[in-house]
């Protein structure tokens, strides 16, 4: 696992970054631009992509990974696994996070998906059949045996985050309450993970639910579930919750989590990346650059385009994402080295300070 003393020294060994380039996650230090690997088929050549990609961004001075078992088919973890392996840099340097809670394939789309589902989930009892939304369970035994094959994807013997992905899918079918309530269940079982050594901290990786009003019928509040990490570590006997991370979609065409005060708080409602930064939660973007969109000439407002420093539209895109209170992390999907380059290049430029950042809103 991504450990303190040795993401320090990966950072003193890339000193060539802007002053604010690297940030704290926990007790590590890690970069604020990291390579997502969502994108792309479930092809060997495509694997072949991701492996040379996120080896040049990690020895070149990104030290974040994100991941999802789900991401093409179970390929994109065990691309990871293959960067890992490859790049010169001790995997104690880098943060690698994944997450659970879409039923995922292995390798290819089955001929009888239905048939493969029941087969793998539903005959062992990993999945009731009425807790499966749209792909998606987010119960205890499910996210558990998730877990597990994802360190087997990873040849991990410790996930440094782990996210339950998209919890706001559940929503469709159940109460806000019930899904909290199965959260809370969740959280239970990953304190107790994280008490194994399985991973190091957790969390929610969303798409709506924490950046939405809260009458939006895909809302969940951060700071009840905020509350109920805490109620599973003490039902883990945990000394405090592992619960340290959100990941929500942040850039400058979609500044909703910064914009929408929705959460709750003892100073009145605040917006996901306000609550997430005075809570100590640590916030990693995605869709920091809109999926290439805000790599197009005119796609970032003249007036914002203007306060950003960076010598190309992607460049400024990631520091619009990376100037936002309680960002930790920007994170850039991309299986292309050319592009992981230029991604990581964005960090020799500093981002808005908080007074700038606040005014591209008034």
């Amino acid at each position: 696992m991504a450990r303190k003393r040795e993401t320090w020294a990966y950072r003193d060994d890339h000193d060539e970054f802007a002053r604010t380039y690297f940030r704290r996650f926990g007790e590590s230090i890690v970069s604020s631009v990291g390579i997502g690997t969502y994108l792309g088929e479930p092809t060997d050549a495509v694997d072949d992509a991701y492996r040379e990609a996120i080896t040049t961004a990690i020895d070149g001075g990104c030290n974040v990974i994100d991941t999802a078992i789900t991401y093409r088919h179970q390929r994109s973890e065990r691309a990871v696994a293959s960067a890992l392996d490859a790049c010169q840099t001790d995997r104690e340097s880098v943060l690698v996070a994944t997450k659970g809670g879409f039923v995922p394939f292995d390798r290819t789309r089955p001929e009888d998906p239905h048939g493969f589902i029941e087969r793998e989930y539903f005959d062992p009892g990993l999945i009731d059949p009425d807790e499966l939304v749209r792909g998606n369970c987010i119960q205890p035994s499910f996210i558990d045996d998730q877990l597990d094959r994802s360190l087997e994807n990873l040849g991990l013997e410790t996930i440094d985050c782990y996210y339950v992905h998209n919890p706001e899918t559940q929503l469709q079918s159940k109460s806000a309450d019930a899904v909290y309530d199965q959260l809370e269940a969740t959280f239970t079982q990953l304190e107790q993970r994280a008490q194994n050594g399985d991973i190091r901290h957790y969390g929610i990786a969303s798409w709506d639910c924490f950046r939405v009003p809260p009458t939006h019928e895909s809302y969940l509040s951060v700071s009840t579930v905020v509350d109920r990490a805490r109620r599973a570590a003490r039902a883990a006997d945990s000394t405090a919750t592992h619960f340290r991370a959100i990941q929500l979609p942040f850039n400058v065409q979609m500044a909703d989590a910064f914009t929408v005060a929705a959460h709750g708080s003892p100073e009145g409602p605040k917006s996901a990346l306000r609550f997430a930064h005075d809570a100590g939660l640590s916030v990693f973007t995605s869709a920091s650059l809109q999926q290439g969109a805000l790599t197009e000439a005119g796609a970032i407002p003249d007036a914002v385009d203007a306060r950003l420093a960076g010598d190309t539209a992607a460049k400024r895109a990631i520091n619009f994402a990376r100037s936002a209170p309680g960002v930790t992390s920007a994170l850039i999907g991309t299986k292309s080295v050319a592009h992981a380059t230029d991604a990581i290049d964005a960090g020799r430029f500093e981002p808005m300070g908080a007074t700038a950042f606040d005014e591209t809103f008034e």
